[in-house]
């Protein structure tokens, strides 16, 4: 008898047990404009690069640089020899103190004219004042020769337009250059910016304001106290629409500091683009996944065959927006407003009865 009656007791416990709900916590789908990573690839560059030449032909007399060399702008790079133009300077400057000395003789003779204008001919006094304007014209002329061979001879002498680093050396002692053959290139150490192949269907979607991180190689970075973080944040400072029509990308361009950074490493960006349309979105927490790789979530709804304040646990079947962070933006399965549930749902089953807890 006593083995019946607890027999009895347990059969009777069970509609008891099977109606206990299980403690839950539940989110609420909500509508957002989520914001997309794009990973993009490009390259460093100085915001400063020249191929520098001198201004005249000329025999290199010094070359004061070597590859490597960091220099400050005016610092001087180059010299030609100048021996044949100091010269001509000096040929010049003594034909401008002669046409000085000309003039001034031509303005005595002209005062002297004009004492004596009763005894001297109106003719010669107009000659002689044509003799003065002559005299003035010529000494303009030479003064003007004067500050042209002191330009050339200023132009034998290479000075670097922007501080920077010598990157190649194309000449030595003893050549024989001329005005557009290169004979230094030179790069600026103060900037870099990083231009990077952007797909075309983003073009809409990206603005100067459009958050941008740089992100470089461990392994390309130099190991020094001032080296930066391997992320960088930088600025978007172009967007330029077509750059290679057949690649169907345009070019955005990033201003970002330069220090332990050189010219010609490659980069990875990571854009944080916002989406232009809201949608739904979910806690990670609340996604099961099977191993087929489905998707699902358990809904709390209300229990239509019983109190209309029971909720129980309905599985939806979804599908999310891959490699998303925490919220997942949801793409079919689920709209605003939804009760999702994110905590206890492990062990549920359909139709289970379900308590919202804090």
């Amino acid at each position: 008898m006593p083995a019946l009656r607890l027999c009895l007791l347990s059969i009777l416990a069970l509609p008891l047990l099977a109606q206990a709900a299980t403690p839950v916590t539940v989110a609420t789908v909500e509508m957002k404009q989520p914001v997309r990573e794009l990973l993009i690839n490009g390259t460093l560059a100085a915001d400063q690069a020249a191929r520098l030449s001198a201004s005249v032909s000329g025999l290199v007399n010094r070359v004061g640089v070597d590859i490597g060399d960091a220099v400050g702008a005016g610092d001087v790079l180059l010299e030609l020899d100048a021996e044949l133009n100091q010269l001509a300077l000096k040929q010049a400057q003594a034909s401008y103190r002669q046409q000085a000395a000309t003039l001034n003789d031509a303005k005595r003779r002209l005062t002297e004219g004009n004492s004596l204008s009763r005894s001297i001919a109106a003719s010669e006094i107009r000659s002689l004042e044509a003799e003065v304007e002559t005299s003035k014209a010529s000494l303009a002329a030479s003064q003007a020769e004067v500050l042209r061979q002191k330009a050339l001879l200023k132009r034998h002498t290479l000075s670097a337009p922007f501080a920077g680093v010598i990157s190649a050396k194309l000449t030595e002692v003893g050549e024989w250059v001329t005005p557009g053959t290169p004979v230094l290139e030179l790069v600026g150490s103060n900037t870099l910016h990083a231009d990077f192949a952007v797909p075309q269907r983003y073009f809409s979607q990206i603005s100067r304001e459009t958050p941008l991180t740089i992100r470089l190689e461990s392994a390309s970075i130099s190991r020094t106290d001032s080296a930066p973080q391997t992320e960088i944040p930088a600025e978007i400072t172009a967007i330029v629409p077509v750059n290679d029509p057949s690649a169907r990308t345009f070019v955005l361009r990033a201003s970002l500091p330069s220090q332990g950074l050189t010219p010609g490493m490659a980069v990875f960006g990571n854009l944080s683009i916002q989406s232009s349309r809201a949608e739904p979105v979910v806690p990670r927490d609340a996604l099961l996944r099977d191993v087929q790789g489905n998707v699902s979530v358990w809904l709390a709804v209300v229990n239509a065959d019983g109190n209309a304040d029971e909720l129980v646990a309905r599985r939806r079947a979804i599908k999310v927006r891959p490699g998303q962070s925490d919220p997942v933006i949801v793409l079919e399965g689920l709209r605003k407003g939804d009760k999702v549930v994110v905590r206890g749902n492990e062990g549920l089953r359909d139709g289970d009865r379900i308590q919202v807890t804090r």
